[in-house]
């Protein structure tokens, strides 16, 4: 690949994920889960076996467009089905559970990526980039049947053979007093609901703002700061962003279990922001020492915690409207990926390490608007709970 070719590939795949979010979240409630999330890993896998294959930068535009479609399933539908099974005070840690196990994914990811092209590039005439493609094929066909035989499906239309007809029941009835009785057909309606309602609105700004802040690990900032100011290895530069991810793995457990018990999301919104703020300007103090620079980039991390309180809030929100929730849910993850495609060009350029200085003051204005937008949010949520209140207390009169 030569000249802008790398960045466009990344900017096509972003085009078909954000396509492809609202309808797979929509299928949902058409085609049963356990059958629509395991084909979209398939077809997915089947693309990434194609990848290695591809003799043009061309062939690559093309796949990554579908690949982009297919995935689009997976995060914010994961988020819509935890949201089916679990009461509200249950949410934030099975949020924090997932959001986690991503996390750990790229602790490992780069050792399988760097393992694969030592040992495998050249065999069978095959570059190791292709080997990677391959091997990646190979590990997602496996987990996509494992899908089709475990994914429980919905509480009210769960057929798992593991569980008895006595938890099936459980798994609904439990829920009565939380979630949506029945289901409605998908209809124009749906629409009306969600463009009249704050929820919408509300979510999707929250998150396609909030969603900014964890650019210090999305962009790795601390490895394009520890490479432009030398010094450090390879294998330095590759480890030390790593403590990065452990903190954001332990703030993100220990903030979504926190929600749960005391039944708020908002403080860790302002938890990840402060933090933020902080590490934004420990950077723009160019004349701090290198260790308060590390603590800078590792406290940043916790912008991470955020995604999964973000989350399990809005699935509380919309908990009353099923096809509501999963358009919500959608809609966040697909404006935070509008503005991401853009925004790293913006503000984050390599060019501009290692004291990304616009980037800092971004980041700073970035955590200042998610403070408001938090309040926004639970003003409004609190009020449409008082309204509600209101309405059943005159009604038993």
């Amino acid at each position: 690949m030569f000249g802008t070719e790398f960045n466009k590939i990344n900017t096509i795949f972003t085009c078909g994920y954000i396509i492809g979010m609202i309808p797979n979240n929509l299928m949902l409630q058409v085609v049963p889960p356990r059958i629509w999330f395991p084909s979209m890993q398939i077809v997915w896998g089947i693309l990434t076996f194609g990848t290695s294959t591809v003799h043009s930068v061309q062939q690559v535009y093309i796949i990554r467009f579908f690949q982009g479609v297919a995935e689009s399933s997976t995060f914010v539908g994961t988020h819509y089905i935890l949201g089916s099974w679990y009461k509200p005070e249950e949410l934030g840690k099975r949020s924090g559970i997932f959001t986690s196990s991503g996390l750990i994914g790229t602790l490992f990811s780069g050792v399988l990526q760097a393992a694969v092209y030592k040992h495998l590039n050249g065999v069978a005439g095959r570059s190791g980039w292709r080997w990677l493609f391959i091997i990646d094929g190979v590990i997602t066909m496996p987990i996509a049947l494992y899908g089709f035989l475990i994914f429980p499906d919905l509480p009210t239309t769960t057929k798992a053979f593991y569980l008895t007809t006595q938890e099936r029941d459980l798994a609904y009835t439990r829920l009565e007093n939380d979630r949506q009785g029945k289901r409605q057909p998908l209809s124009w309606s749906l629409a009306r609901r969600v463009l009249t309602r704050w929820r919408w609105y509300g979510c999707s700004l929250l998150f396609a703002i909030s969603g900014e802040t964890e650019s210090f690990g999305s962009n790795n900032l601390m490895g394009q700061w520890l490479k432009a100011i030398g010094g450090y290895s390879v294998e330095q530069i590759d480890f030390y962003p790593s403590g990065a991810t452990a903190v954001a793995i332990v703030s993100t457990l220990i903030c979504a279990t926190w929600t749960d018990y005391t039944a708020k999301r908002w403080p860790v919104l302002v938890y990840m922001s402060v933090a933020c703020i902080t590490a934004s300007i420990c950077i723009l103090v160019w004349s701090s020492p290198t260790g308060l620079k590390f603590f800078a980039y590792y406290i940043a991390s916790a912008s991470y915690a955020g995604q999964a309180t973000t989350f399990a809030w809005a699935n509380q929100i919309c908990s009353d409207d099923d096809q509501e929730r999963g358009i919500v849910l959608a809609s966040m993850n697909m404006w935070n990926n509008v503005v991401n495609a853009w925004w790293p060009l913006l503000f984050y350029k390599a060019t501009d390490a290692p004291r990304f200085t616009k980037g800092m003051i971004a980041m700073i204005c970035v955590s200042v608007a998610t403070l408001w937008i938090t309040w926004v949010v639970w003003y409004l949520e609190r009020r449409e709970k008082n309204t509600k209140q209101q309405y059943f207390e005159e009604k038993d009169r």
